[in-house]
């Protein structure tokens, strides 16, 4: 008598990918930090969802600034070089080729947090109300060397990756990075009246 021994055959677990949760920013969060949730999220209503919970007017001017053609930046497009500063001077490259090193850094890390040097940077939250100066119509009396100082300024005293999606949104290439489209935005923040504006808080 022969017996026969049934092969069992064991499926291998699929593992997936966890969808960052809505609910885990701190208070006041970077605006990188809900660009890069919203980004994640496999849905356009989880998107619309995570958009709608960390609402605050930096987002909204980001996206505005971003996304509106009829709002036209005055400052040079591509990498922002260095201020006026010694230090500065004597530094090669630009301040663009700093900041990503320092995002470079961090993600090889695998964090996004400065550690103590966090304490002393300013988020877009902090700055978005000096954005008006950098498009037309916003502060025409401004010369293009005290915009673009004033650019700087606002770039060397941002975390680095509010820096870096600073300079994103000023060549309007937020998609670059992060997929967030228009029609999410405007489904998200309805309010939002687009083009055929001059500069707008």
């Amino acid at each position: 008598m022969t017996t026969t021994t049934k092969k069992t055959t064991t499926k291998p677990k699929v593992v997936k990918a966890k969808t960052p949760l809505i609910s885990n920013l701190p208070n006041n969060p970077f605006a990188y930090e809900v660009l890069d949730v919203t980004s994640k999220q496999r849905s356009k209503a989880k998107k619309i969802e995570v958009l709608q919970k960390y609402k605050h007017p930096s987002l909204v001017t980001l996206f505005v600034w971003n996304f509106d053609s009829s709002i036209i930046t005055l400052l040079p497009e591509g990498d922002v070089p260095y201020g006026n500063t010694k230090e500065d001077q004597n530094s090669t490259g630009t301040l663009s080729g700093k900041i990503n090193d320092a995002v470079g850094k961090m993600a090889e890390m695998g964090s996004t947090s400065l550690g103590s040097q966090d304490q002393g940077k300013a988020s877009i939250r902090n700055e978005y109300k000096k954005f008006y100066n950098f498009c037309k119509g916003g502060n025409p009396t401004l010369s293009n060397l005290r915009r673009e100082t004033m650019f700087i300024n606002v770039l060397e005293g941002l975390h680095p990756l509010e820096a870096e999606l600073l300079i994103l949104v000023k060549d309007k290439k937020l998609e670059s990075k992060y997929k967030i489209s228009k029609e999410v935005v405007s489904i998200a923040f309805p309010e939002i009246i687009w083009g055929d504006r001059s500069w707008v808080q």
